[in-house]
């Protein structure tokens, strides 16, 4: 479905009187992460409601910005950091950058890509601790001034802990088991018990663990999936339980 046939739809829902909230219900609903993100159904249903009729873009004055500039980069950088699914389209409505601009400014100059995590290194450097402070300070603020949840932060970690009892007195040298868990501020989301000898990489992690928890997250959140959520994991080498 094409950015204007949705907008199509948003123009009738919103001359029927449904709210954005139910529009983008019913667009996520049947198109998934293809859908608008709420915002952006937000804001065109606010432009229908106040008389819009035109479904395209309107002209920008001058060509689009195409400099990598520090101020453009910087722009880029803290739109991401507030919302890490922001779609290349969003981008360039919010920045009037073009595709190229964008594109370049996220792989070269900030380095990152679209995926479910990131990982950050084990062993920071002291500029990645000093990165790793500001930004820790820059997320609480978030959630102080509410423009961030704590229910939206989920939190991972693998932990050792002693099998069940039986009646049968066990020996002190049964091997303890490894959990990798997943939770938010409301509870656990999933507790997974690794596999004994398999080896814990990125692609059994990915399959095991990672899936798992964004099945389950899209479980208890259908209208919103894992849209707005932030995941805090340790990064933990290759090893074997």
């Amino acid at each position: 479905m094409c950015t204007e046939n949705f907008r199509f739809y948003i123009k009738a829902a919103t001359a029927l009187n449904i709210q954005a909230k139910i529009i983008f219900d019913e667009l996520y609903s049947v198109y998934g992460d293809q859908a608008p993100s709420f915002r952006t159904t937000k804001r065109w249903s606010k432009l229908f409601r106040e008389g819009r009729e035109e479904l395209k873009d309107e002209p920008r004055s001058g060509r689009p910005a195409t400099e990598t500039t520090p101020e453009n980069i910087e722009q880029i950088r803290l739109l991401v950091n507030d919302d890490p699914y922001l779609t290349i389209e969003e981008l360039q409505e919010q920045t009037n950058l073009s595709n190229g601009t964008i594109h370049r400014i996220l792989t070269t100059h900030l380095n990152v890509r679209k995926v479910t995590a990131r990982y950050v290194p084990k062993d920071p450097t002291d500029a990645q601790r000093a990165e790793r402070v500001r930004i820790c300070e820059e997320n609480l603020q978030k959630v102080q001034q509410e423009t961030w949840r704590l229910c939206d932060i989920m939190t991972g970690d693998e932990s050792r802990g002693d099998p069940p009892p039986t009646v049968a007195r066990q020996s002190r040298y049964v091997p303890r088991i490894l959990l990798a868990i997943f939770f938010k501020s409301n509870g656990p989301l999933l507790i997974y018990r690794l596999e004994r000898g398999q080896t814990i990489d990125h692609e059994y992690y990915i399959d095991n663990c990672l899936r798992p928890v964004v099945d389950e997250i899209k479980r208890q959140r259908p209208s919103y999936g894992t849209r707005g959520m932030k995941i805090h994991h340790d990064n933990e080498e290759p090893h074997v339980h």
